[in-house]
């Protein structure tokens, strides 16, 4: 009883902020899953085409969105370094916090741009990555769409990071939900050309994309500063970034961009075995992709809560509190994981049903595939999550670089030789590269976890006592 009532309270604690970061994750997800659905209106080709360039859009925003990971960790380790010292006075009052946004800015710069030119880059070469050549034309004007985009986009999760290591990001939900709706419209636009602009298609994707990308920065830019906690920390002014708090942050966020490149990476490189199998199977592949990538949003909003609460409790000193998120999260994160693998279970053609129209020919078999996918999808989505708290963990213990050498074992040296042996050698085409990917993702969940256990028993082992609670503490998030 007692177990079950600390969990039960750390369940509440944890939530407190994974709450409002995954409703932000799920509402970004809508984004792009009414992007994907709008492409299933405009043909089977089109869903293809445009599942190709989102694949490398996500791949390039994931890395850069590594770069800046680290600054929430950092602000909230601050954070709660001044709330146990005191507040300091004079000028260096919030300096730390405000050299880590400029570090941020800058480094989100430099990716936004360096992503910008190797999308378009990616666009020119897709019919050298056996991709159709239909394809391959549609997704290259697509990408040099989405492209300009990607600097708000990174500019966005520096300022979000920001909110979030000061443990305010309720704003963040507010400004995406609002996003859905101008996203859709924009989309509506550009796609048929209304109030005299031109038809773009499937390129009118690309651009109502990036638009929402300098839309949503703008708004949290300007919510931020109305917050009187927020607005004397948050300086936009990247220019002025000190050189060492910049390499501080690119020494922490590497590992993360190239562990979640990683990740990317293997999805990415599976989304490309899949079209060589063919347009309905590649179409297949990006319905369920957007799916997995529902339940993932959750999962990242599990595993950026837990990360910003192991920093908050290693700078408290309390090892005990950071032990249990491991356990909480886990736990939350599977109750969601079979939930919604019961839905994808017990109702396949109602969840597929805004990509693929059943009484198109076309359609169909694109449908037969995908609905054959859900019940390895099922499965797969609990170690997705588990592998991506284990990542936040690791993060929340400043080690970075763990994470990144346990997805190369996992993602790479385990996980696609699977997917090709089960896909190609033994016939399985595109179920067979998704259950490649759950042995990937349960191997890397594995070890994520157990190296997280070891690094924290060795930190806490110097320890002979557990640090007093500091007055009216009662649990990790307030």
């Amino acid at each position: 009883m007692k177990q079950t009532a600390v969990l039960a309270r750390d369940s509440r604690a944890l939530a407190a902020l994974a709450v409002p970061l995954a409703l932000t994750q799920l509402a970004q997800v809508a984004l792009t899953t009414t992007d994907t659905v709008m492409m299933g209106v405009l043909g089977t080709e089109a869903l293809a085409a445009g599942g190709l360039a989102l694949v490398v859009f996500n791949q390039l925003r994931t890395m850069g969105v590594g770069l800046v990971t680290s600054v929430g960790n950092q602000v909230a380790a601050a954070a709660a370094r001044a709330e146990r010292t005191g507040p300091t006075s004079g000028a260096d009052d919030g300096h730390e916090v405000r050299a880590l946004v400029r570090a941020a800015m800058a480094v989100a710069t430099l990716a936004g741009i360096a992503g910008a030119v190797l999308m378009v880059l990616i666009g020119q070469a897709a019919t050298w990555l056996g991709q159709d050549a239909a394809v391959a034309e549609r997704a290259q004007s697509m990408l040099a769409a989405l492209a300009p985009g990607l600097l708000p986009c990174l500019w966005f999760q520096a300022v979000r990071q920001f909110t979030v290591g000061m443990r305010r990001p309720q704003a963040l939900l507010r400004i995406t939900v609002a996003s859905i709706a101008v996203n859709a419209g924009l989309n509506w636009v550009f796609i048929h050309g209304t109030w005299g602009l031109p038809e773009l298609g499937l390129t009118g994707i690309g651009v109502a994309t990036s638009s929402v990308h300098l839309l949503s920065f703008l708004a949290l830019r300007a919510s931020a500063r109305r917050d009187p906690e927020l607005a004397a920390l948050l300086t936009l002014d990247f220019w002025r970034a000190d050189a060492p708090t910049v390499r501080r942050l690119l020494g922490l966020g590497t590992p993360i961009a190239a562990t979640y490149g990683s990740e990317a990476g293997f999805f990415s490189v599976t989304a490309l075995l899949a079209g060589s199998f063919g347009a309905a199977a590649l179409a297949a592949h990006t319905a369920v992709n957007q799916l997995i990538y529902i339940v993932f949003q959750v999962a990242v909003g599990l595993s950026h809560a837990a990360s910003i609460n192991v920093s908050r409790e290693l700078a408290l000193g309390d090892h005990a509190a950071a032990r249990r998120i491991k356990n909480t999260a886990l736990a939350c994160g599977a109750a969601v994981s079979t939930l919604v693998g019961f839905v994808y279970l017990t109702a396949p053609r109602l969840v597929l049903r805004p990509f693929f129209d059943p009484g198109t020919a076309a359609d169909q078999q694109g449908l037969r595939i995908a609905t054959g996918l859900l019940a390895v999808v099922a499965v797969l989505q609990f170690f997705d999550c588990a592998q991506n708290i284990g990542v936040g963990l690791l993060r929340g213990l400043d080690d970075t670089r763990s994470g990144f050498r346990i997805t190369l074992v996992g993602y790479w040296a385990v996980g696609l030789p699977a997917a090709w042996l089960l896909a190609y050698p033994l016939g399985g085409e595109t179920r067979g590269l998704w259950l490649g990917l759950l042995v990937g993702l349960a191997t890397t969940a594995v070890l994520l976890l157990r190296r997280y256990t070891v690094a924290l028993d060795a930190r806490a082992a110097p320890a002979s006592a557990p640090a007093p609670a500091e007055p009216g503490r009662t649990s990790p998030v307030t």
